[in-house]
């Protein structure tokens, strides 16, 4: 037997879709190469955007033809989107070839399923975002030398445009000695570099018996051994404290990228966005990271067109780039997600306006990046080898500690090891450098 996952959204639903592999190729099924080679097919969905919603709904579409042709074929969708009722009601009602809906805290429920839904015609619907995730997840990592560590699920802060805690349910962070063992187990396996994720990993700890916060659990993986690189995603900025950022001064493994979201550069959009922090705050906050990390890479999240977003208000925004100079910034047109404020707030922007917001906040990022970038020109960076190119296979990648992309020629497998390059050429998304 077959599967074939197809994964669309964040760092949180690639880690699922692996879980996914974990438990399927337990019971013996193989990967399949192409959609229509496959027994079974699982959807794993995301609705942070409308035009991600749109290219899944698309997708699942594109099965029911697979489907007539292969009768037997069972089509599972998981995830984000599923954990929303209305969108549940609407899959069920015009997609009966969907055999198993299962939302985010349910996904360990599939071998049970897939007994059932062999016997059963209609769709099968478990999304109860009320259960615990359980704790012993059987993972299939993708790369041998990396890997994702789940430290929390859910979120607590209701930002008005988001719809994370309705589809992932509220905050719940695991207990500091589950994290470790699983950090150590990795680092068994030959893992160096663990990415620890959670929907804002600042706010760990919150609800636990014993008193612990994101700084215990940096200093805990970090004493492992094996493990040389620690990342992180996502920060909130309101939560991102004085003991982290001392905790992180000291501690060589953690990598010195910081990923803090601003979404806005006007404190009126903030405060309707239920950000918890104003301008002020944020640039006080930057002003102290770089002060304490002069080298470190800092990128965030930027969402143009929010409801009532005035010229001034964009303006704010495109001041507070050029100010910090961000090495990248992810910009997104605001999309009103339903069953969250912004939705029903009044003053939506056409999209029109939307776009060119967007195209100017592009521009202005995009000559920010490049001048970051060939600043680098000259400079010898530590590398962690990502693999040849899959049409030119004397070219090799690997990633510097904050997180820049670099491509140099090797005739050796680098693979997972540690390499050091000089930077040569730069562009605006990545750098080209030569082996030391």
């Amino acid at each position: 037997m077959k599967y074939y996952i197809r994964t669309f959204g964040c760092q949180m639903n690639q880690h699922d879709s692996e879980f996914i592999e974990g438990m399927l190729e337990k019971l013996n099924y193989k990967s399949a190469e192409k959609v229509d080679e496959a027994d079974i097919v699982v959807v794993n969905t995301c609705s942070i955007r409308d035009t991600a919603e749109k290219k899944i709904l698309g997708f699942i579409d594109s099965l029911k033809l697979i489907k007539r042709i292969n009768p037997a074929l069972k089509v599972v969708v998981v995830g984000c989107m599923v954990s929303n009722a209305q969108q549940v009601e609407r899959l069920v009602k015009k997609r009966g070839h969907i055999n198993l809906i299962l939302g985010t805290r349910s996904l360990n429920k599939l071998p049970y399923y897939l007994e059932k839904i062999r016997e059963n015609e209609k769709t099968i619907v478990d999304n109860d975002l009320s259960i615990d995730v359980p704790e012993d997840r059987l993972y299939k990592r993708p790369d041998f030398y990396r890997s994702f560590l789940t430290i929390m699920y859910g979120c607590d802060n209701f930002c008005s445009y988001c719809v994370v805690p309705y589809v992932r349910g509220r905050e719940k962070s695991r207990s500091l000695d589950d994290i470790v063992q699983e950090a150590k187990s990795l680092a068994a396996d030959g893992v160096k570099e663990i990415t620890l994720l959670g929907q804002n990993v600042n706010s760990y700890g919150k609800g636990l018996k014993e008193k612990t916060d994101f700084a215990d659990v940096l200093q805990a993986v970090s004493s492992i051994d094996g493990i040389e690189r620690i990342r992180y995603m996502t920060s909130h900025p309101k939560d991102f404290t004085d003991r982290i950022i001392n905790t992180i001064e000291n501690l060589p493994k953690v990598c010195r990228h910081f990923h803090l979201p601003f979404q806005s550069g006007s404190s009126r959009i903030l405060e309707k966005m239920n950000r918890h922090y104003n301008r002020e705050y944020y640039l006080d906050l930057m002003k102290k990271i770089k002060e304490r990390f002069p080298q470190a890479t800092l990128t965030t999240d930027i969402i143009v067109g929010f409801p009532g977003e005035s010229e001034d208000d964009f303006q704010d925004t495109l001041n507070l780039l050029q100010e910090i100079e961000f090495d990248l910034a992810y910009t997104f047109i605001y999309s009103p997600r339903q069953g969250t404020p912004g939705a029903e707030m009044s003053g939506q922007i056409p999209l029109s306006v939307k776009k060119q917001r967007l195209n100017a906040l592009m521009d202005v990022q995009n000559e920010i990046s490049l001048k970051k970038n060939k600043a680098m020109i000259g400079k010898k960076y530590s590398l962690l080898g990502e693999g040849a190119s899959r049409t030119r296979p004397e070219v090799q990648s690997g990633r510097t500690e904050g997180n820049k992309l670099v491509h140099f020629k090797s005739q050796d497998d680098l693979t997972g090891k540690f390499i050091n390059v000089e930077i040569t050429d730069a562009n605006t998304w990545s750098l080209r450098g030569r082996l030391l």
